[in-house]
C-alpha cells in the first residue's frame, strides 16, 4: 500500500509540474495612446500577460474581450487578463493565468485610451 501511495504522489507531482510549465508569457508594451504590438497570434493554451508602461504619462492597464462581445461592458471582460496592479510609468505588471481557446479576441487599454487590437488564437 505504501508503494501505491508513493507512486500516486509521484504521478501527481509530475502532472502538476507539467501543467505549470505550460503557461506561456506574452509581453506587451504601451506608449502614449497605443500598444506597440498591433496584433498577436497565439496557439491555444494558458498565458500570463506582462504589460509594460513605456512613459505613457499615466497608469495603464489591459482588457481582453472575446470578439463579438461589447468591449465597453465590463461583464464581457476576461477578468483574469486584468493586470493585478495598474502599471505605473516605467513599470511592468502581470495578469493572472488566462486559458485561451481558439478564436479571436480584442485587447485594449481604457486608462491610456488605445485602439482595439486583435488577438487570434489558432
Amino acid at each position: 500500500m505504501k508503494k501505491l501511495i508513493t507512486l500516486f504522489a509521484f504521478v501527481l507531482a509530475i502532472t502538476f509540474n507539467a501543467q505549470a510549465q505550460e503557461v506561456k508569457t506574452v509581453s506587451l508594451e504601451q506608449t502614449k495612446g497605443e500598444f506597440t504590438q498591433k496584433s498577436i497570434t497565439l496557439s491555444e493554451g494558458s498565458y500570463v500577460f506582462n504589460i509594460s508602461n513605456n512613459n505613457v504619462g499615466t497608469d495603464v492597464g489591459f482588457v481582453l474581450v472575446p470578439s463579438g462581445k461589447d468591449a465597453s461592458d465590463a461583464k464581457n471582460h476576461i477578468k483574469e487578463a486584468y493586470v493585478t496592479k495598474v502599471v505605473a510609468n516605467g513599470k511592468t505588471e502581470s495578469s493572472k493565468t488566462v486559458a485561451l481557446k481558439k478564436g479571436t479576441y480584442t485587447y485594449f487599454c481604457p486608462l491610456n485610451p488605445t485602439p482595439q487590437y486583435t488577438l487570434t488564437v489558432e
